[in-house]
């Protein structure tokens, strides 16, 4: 039903459909337990005969309303909440490989996903190969092996900001017999549904616009239902044979298109417990009803203060796919015509010295380890987010030491520009 509506729609009324005499907003259950009146009726949900609630790390109203609405934004026929977007990343990735198996990764990536992938899961014997994103995809498909189980980007990588070319990286894993996970936190579906492109299952940092208040740490995963995973039964053994936990339920025969996205649920978090809280998810779905308000209003300031930027003297290189001088500006017009995000990255004319003083003058944006919600704030990602990695895996990650991650908020555009001008008076 939710399909016809448009995405400002959705935003708003997507996900709860009150009944007669119920809320109408969306309440919180703030319950761990939920009651059935014989032993028969709960058997049959622990079975997965039967959908309903019964423990909130499993299910739970509110965040299943929520789950909901994300998965009608991206078009996507089913959705999972989890705690952050560094659990759904894990938890997208996991969900079809184990110990031994490979994945191919755009390399300009966030931070965090870039040692979750190249250094955590490596542990758990599941290895990953990075790839530059701008090469050819003959030239991609040379780190595909017989036990590569995915390939993954994200349409516009933090911090760098690139764009992805969703369309070739999906022929190159459809090619090789992998779907294509794509995070689509930074563009939102309100800019970019990479399902259209291709993709097979989407991920996001709530945390990000789609909260938009910095209010509470979220993830989600998004399932397009596209993807057939009995056509390369052998590569996913997880979806297409028997589930000892499940008294041998196997779960593309039992849920068929559902079968990815049930089993995360299922299975990981069953497991692994990566909840959001139905209070988080509360607060997750107030940012949602004014997403389509507030991300036009982040592109179109983040478009001016990237153009007084690039015009600026003591600015040496501006990267925003708006601009016409970015190497992405082609990809852009296709991928993201309406606009990319609010999020510039940019480097000043001097040491690094030199940006740390210009991000310490500035008094309206202020330096938090946050990044695209309301508020304008600033990062040094090689000295914060990133400091973890070493300058090679910087440079492999798109992260040039001199880099600045302005994340452009919602204020009047002109005070964030006399901020910044006031900042880069001073050096």
């Amino acid at each position: 039903m939710e399909k016809k509506f448009s995405q400002a729609t959705l935003c708003v009324q997507g996900g709860w459909n009150p009944k007669k005499g119920e809320p109408r907003v969306l309440p919180i259950y703030q319950s761990t337990t939920f009651k059935y009146e014989t032993s028969e009726q709960m058997a049959k949900l622990f079975d997965l005969e039967e959908s309903g609630y019964f423990y909130t790390r499993l299910q739970n109203p509110t965040n299943d309303a929520v789950a909901a609405k994300i998965a009608a934004l991206e078009g996507g026929i089913g959705a999972m909440l989890t705690s952050s977007g560094q659990a759904a990343n894990f938890y997208a990735i996991f969900n079809i490989c184990q110990a031994g198996d490979h994945f191919v990764c755009s390399s300009t990536i966030y931070g965090g996903t870039y040692n979750l992938f190249g250094v955590t899961l490596k542990k758990l014997g599941i290895e990953c190969t990075f790839v530059n994103a701008d090469d050819s995809e003959e030239e991609i498909s040379k780190a595909f092996r017989p036990n590569t189980k995915a390939l993954f980007g994200e349409t516009i990588s933090n911090p760098s900001i690139d764009v992805l070319d969703i369309e070739k990286f999906a022929r190159i894993a459809h090619k090789h017999g992998v779907p294509l996970i794509v995070d689509n936190t930074f563009a939102t579906p309100i800019n970019c549904r990479p399902f259209e492109w291709g993709a097979d299952i989407i991920t996001h940092s709530t945390t990000k616009y789609m909260d938009g208040h910095a209010t509470c740490v979220g993830g989600v995963i998004v399932d397009s239902g596209n993807f057939d995973w009995e056509a390369q039964a052998d590569k996913f053994p997880g979806l297409t044979q028997p589930d000892e936990s499940y008294h041998g339920l196997t779960y593309t025969k039992a849920f068929g298109k559902m079968a990815y996205i049930t089993k995360a649920t299922a299975q990981l978090m069953r497991d692994l417990g990566s909840i959001q809280s139905p209070q988080n998810a509360f607060l997750l779905n107030l940012g949602l009803e004014t997403l389509h308000l507030r991300v036009p209003r982040h592109c179109q300031n983040a478009q001016k203060v990237a153009e007084y930027l690039e015009a600026n003297d003591k600015v040496a290189w501006v990267n925003y796919c708006g601009l016409k001088s970015s190497k992405y500006y082609k990809l852009a017009q296709k991928y993201l015509p309406n606009g990319s995000c609010g999020v510039i990255a940019f480097g000043l004319k001097g040491s690094r010295e030199d940006a740390i003083k210009f991000m310490d003058n500035l008094k309206l944006a202020c330096i938090v380890t946050h990044v695209a919600d309301a508020r304008t704030c600033v990062l040094h990602p090689a000295s914060h987010t990133h400091r973890q990695l070493t300058d090679e895996q910087l440079i492999e990650a798109g992260v040039a030491p001199d880099l600045i991650r302005l994340s452009v908020g919602i204020e009047d555009v002109n005070d964030i520009i006399a901020d910044i001008e006031q900042a880069l008076a001073k050096f």
